[in-house]
């Protein structure tokens, strides 16, 4: 049950947003922002494999998918965020990725890794840990078995060696 100040009784922040259906619900911040990423990797991922244009691969997935609207709106801030600065972020995933380049690496685990890199250097309301922890997830549920550990370890060198001093 919501309180009055937009928490639920976890003290978690609440949004409005509309279900399938059309009618109003809400979702706890950490769920909409979960879902988003899910989102923003599979537009990533996608973009990867067929070479099309985000706006292309954009409109087919709001046309096929229904997510809540403010997931894809941070989904959305995702995918512009890390392509504007993809060749910032590919570098520095190379740079702590020991004997991997990024080219070398499974679509999959590479669009994780510049999400939560993206969102630890560009985003100033998720914590890095967070990121570091939803990037994790993510590879449990779309990676290969080696991917949670991969991701983890990438992450959290740069967490310490970039990140850590900057925030």
């Amino acid at each position: 049950m919501a309180g009055g100040d937009g928490r639920d009784r976890n003290g978690q922040c609440l949004k409005a947003v509309l279900t399938m259906e059309g009618e109003p619900a809400s979702l706890p911040l950490k769920q909409v922002r979960r879902k988003a990423r899910e989102i923003a990797l599979q537009v990533l991922y996608q973009r990867e494999v067929t070479q099309e244009s985000l706006e292309v691969i954009w409109r087919h997935f709001g046309e096929h998918y229904r997510p809540p609207q403010i997931s894809l709106e941070y989904a959305w801030e995702l995918v512009k965020g890390v392509t504007e600065h993809q060749i910032t972020i590919d570098l520095l995933i190379e740079r702590y990725a020991s004997g991997w380049r990024i080219e070398r690496m499974s679509f999959i685990d590479r669009n994780i890794l510049r999400l939560a890199v993206y969102e630890m250097l560009y985003v100033d309301d998720v914590p890095p840990k967070v990121s570091i922890n939803e990037a994790i997830e993510l590879a449990k549920l779309y990676g290969a078995k080696t991917s949670p550990a991969f991701v983890n370890g990438i992450l959290d060198a740069i967490y310490h060696k970039e990140v850590k001093e900057r925030k």
